[in-house]
């Protein structure tokens, strides 16, 4: 039941003090401390016992609720300054202010009436537990015990006056709230939050802790063992730190004399440094980099040049051109070093070349095969689609994670200073805002330069003078001028069709048959089999698809026995193919295209080697449509101003070659080149477009078994053209016996396999009529030369 009383007020403006608490208020030396003595002093010349009323002011604003609190005591504190021990009793609201006796606020004041009832119970035993929780964390086990002997739920919850994770403004709260079983259930809210920070804070300490235990350990362990490895060093001789073991290393090494200098200056630099200091890892990783190079390291050449050309033979079919630049160079090498001319000028006798050629021709293994023929390591760079110029140089050592460029690697893999190194697919870089890795190859690729490369990571001059690179490529258009000028360029145009068997003999099927788990013993494939894959089932300029052929045969093989449907051993010639691989794919086709008149077969070159290409034309009907000219085929700007020379030549010269080109005035022209979805260009398919519409002029099929290939002039003289090599390997493939190349060509037929020329007629043309005589069926060369 609540009761009116009169009592001095005494503020409090840093702390808010709720029933059941006992704290000391200062009487002198704070902000409000002449109020507190007023209040006290009032409370005292009273009647016993001395009360007072404690509301909190919190940014000059009274509650409206404050604290009966009896002064217990009157004394000094430890440090001499005045207080009084006040205990608070109960909850008063704030009434009207009155007089009383002394300089104090005197107020009338009713007390509070609490709710406690079953909820309030039940939230008081959980809030007990959590409160218990929270002192053990923290391991207030006296405290633990007090707590333990409250019983009162109100005065359970008036224990958070003395929680520091309660704020001053959420205890007015608390003092303001009359119903415990609602102050509770707020308290049990804020506890829960405090303890879960509790819980993260522990965490992390304890993390802190073993981690800063950890590192202790270690750092006592690690100077332990230091003392340990330098007192056995001591007794062994040996360097007694890790920095002086560098400098050992490094003036054991035998480096020249420039990296030699590079290399002491960073072993001072290391020992310098802190050990905790990242740098020491750079340091030592770039040490171990440049201890690793062998700088003096090289294998010595094989001079037996009859033998180093027998292991090309024994390799690889064909291919004279780079085998005799490999034995001009071995020759040259051994000269030399007879007469001791080993280094001249700073470089030494190394060599770079360049080959060029379509897929499959064995480019890539060429440089294994060179290597081996010389008494060489060798070591493959694969440079298809790299974009980043420090892939080539390396990365300056300011970068993390910095390394050496791919040459340097490739020369510490080989473990000598002279490897031959095989740049594979140089024409497939690529460049991007990281830079441009093909302007980087430049110095690498430069016989003038490249005894001084410098790796951006090392920093020291590398000689690479000494070094035989083998670049690789397929499209040589690709590759930039300046790099290309630097490099000799070998042309591998493809095998003819006895090489591919000679290859597929004593090189594919062994390996297929090795992988099939067979036996030459157990099954054979003929020659004339090996002959019917290359020229009918494949057509390409290397060996690949062929090889291809050949496993699905032994893969067929192996599954027929499996099956129990074949007996060893057992035998593949050219009746058994179809059964294994079906109808051929590639059978010769030229007489079946060019039977009709307005046909002509041409040769072109591809990126994966010669091939035939037939040129149609055709004339439409009067009054059909109209009378220009359509060009189709997917033809290059090049290409289709063939067209145009071809058809204007054919004009201005109809009355000579006999020809009734009138019927063009009022007749539209169409050129087709079939194979639509590829795209073509380029001049040399001007002749064979002049033949077709010759052919379709004059009503006379072109000779099937011709092809020719050759740009035409508006004069109808036959110019010079490229690839001439390919061009005719490709017509052997497809089964033409006559070719027709220009007259200033005619050089280039001595790069041309005796045995493929011995098997083809080629003529040497120089105009235009000269090849209307000889493409044209018989009877109508009669009639021009007439």
């Amino acid at each position: 039941m609540s009761e009116a009383l009169t009592l001095p007020v005494l503020p409090l403006d840093d702390t808010v003090l709720l029933p059941g608490m006992v704290v000391p208020i200062p009487l002198t030396g704070g902000d409000n401390a002449n109020e507190a003595r007023s209040a006290v002093d009032a409370a005292r010349s009273g009647a016993e016992p001395a009360r007072v009323v404690l509301v909190p002011r919190l940014d000059g604003r009274y509650a409206r609720v404050g604290t009966v609190a009896v002064v217990e005591q009157v004394g000094r504190l430890p440090g001499g300054q005045l207080a009084a021990v006040v205990r608070g009793t109960g909850r008063v609201r704030i009434g009207a202010g009155t007089t009383g006796p002394g300089a104090a606020l005197w107020v009338r004041v009713e007390t509070l009436d609490e709710v406690v009832d079953d909820r309030a119970r039940e939230l008081a035993g959980e809030y007990k537990d959590l409160v218990t929780k929270i002192l053990q964390q923290r391991g207030a086990w006296q405290v633990v015990d007090s707590v333990a002997s409250v019983s009162d739920p109100s005065a359970l919850a008036d224990l958070a006056g003395y929680a520091s994770y309660v704020t001053d403004e959420d205890k007015v709260w608390l003092l303001e709230t009359a119903d415990v079983g609602e102050r509770l259930a707020k308290l049990l809210e804020w506890g829960r939050a405090h303890l879960a920070e509790l819980d993260v804070a522990e965490t992390i300490r304890k993390d802190v802790h073993e981690g800063m235990e950890k590192q202790q350990r270690e750092f006592l362990l690690r100077q332990q063992l230091s003392a340990i490895r330098k007192e056995l060093a001591e007794l062994d001789g040996k360097p007694a730190s890790e920095e002086q073991d560098y400098r050992a290393r490094v003036e054991s090494a035998n480096l020249p004399e420039k990296v030699h200098a590079a290399a002491m200056s960073e072993v001072d630099k290391l020992e310098r440094t802190s050990e905790q200091s990242p740098e020491v890892g750079w340091v030592r990783t770039w040490l171990d980099t440049v201890l690793d190079m062998p700088w003096n390291e090289r294998t010595e050449d094989a001079y037996d040049i009859p033998g180093a050309r027998a292991v090309l033979d024994a390799d690889h079919a064909g291919l004279d051109d780079v085998k005799d630049r490999i034995i001009e160079y071995l020759a040259v090498r051994k000269r030399r070093d007879e007469r001791g001319l080993g280094v001249v000028g700073g470089r030494r006798s190394g060599a770079v070349l360049a080959l060029s050629g379509p897929p499959g021709v064995g480019k890539t293994s060429l440089g294994e095969s060179v290597a081996r023929a010389m008494g060489r390591k060798f070591v493959r760079v694969a440079l298809g689609g790299v974009r980043d110029e420090a892939e080539i140089r390396g990365h300056r050592r300011t970068y993390v994670g910095a390394q050496s460029g791919r040459i340097v690697r490739a020369i510490k893999e080989a473990g000598a200073m002279n490897p031959v190194v095989l740049l594979d697919e140089v024409d497939k870089v690529g460049s991007d805002y990281r830079g441009d890795p093909t302007a980087a190859l430049l110095e690498v690729l430069d016989p003038a330069q490249n005894h001084t490369f410098r790796d951006h990571y090392l920093e020291v001059e590398l000689d690479l003078s000494d070094v035989v690179f083998l670049a690789t490529a397929n499209v040589v258009e690709s590759i930039p001028a300046p790099l290309l000028d630097r490099m000799e360029l070998v042309q591998l145009d493809g095998y003819t069709e006895d090489e591919k068997v000679t290859i597929a003999r004593d090189h594919l099927l062994p390996r297929q048959l090795e992988r099939a788990g067979l036996t030459a013993d157990e099954v054979t494939v003929s020659d004339g089999a090996l002959r019917l894959l290359a020229g009918e089932y494949t057509r390409e300029a290397g060996v690949r698809q062929l090889e291809r052929a050949i496993a699905r045969v032994l893969r067929k093989v192996t599954a027929k026995l499996a099956l129990g449907s074949g007996a060893l051993p057992l035998s593949v010639d050219t009746d058994d193919l179809v059964g294994y691989l079906g109808r051929p794919k590639h059978t010769p086709e030229s007489a079946e295209r060019t039977a009709a008149p307005g046909v002509a077969t041409g040769l072109a070159v591809t990126g994966t080697g010669g091939d035939v290409l037939f040129i149609e034309a055709s004339l439409a009907d009067k009054g059909t449509g109209s009378t220009g000219v359509t060009l189709t085929g997917q033809l290059g700007d090049v290409m289709k101003e063939s067209a145009q020379i071809a058809l204007s030549y054919l004009r201005s010269h109809g009355g000579e070659l006999s020809l009734p080109v009138a019927a063009l005035a009022d007749r539209g022209v169409h050129i087709h080149v079939p194979a639509g979805a590829v795209p073509k260009d380029g001049p040399s398919a001007g002749v064979t477009m002049t033949t077709a519409l010759a052919s379709l002029l004059s009503g006379t099929p072109v000779r099937n078994d011709v092809a020719m290939t050759g740009e035409v002039s508006l004069t109808g003289r036959v110019l010079p053209i490229g690839g001439v090599k390919q061009k005719l390997l490709a017509a052997h493939r497809a089964g033409i016996t006559t070719v027709l190349i220009p007259h200033r060509n005619a050089p280039d037929l001595d790069d041309v396999p005796e045995s493929v020329l011995a098997e083809l007629t080629v003529h040497t043309v120089s105009d235009v009529q000269e090849v209307l005589r000889i493409a044209l069926a018989k009877q109508e060369a009669e009639v021009l030369a007439a």
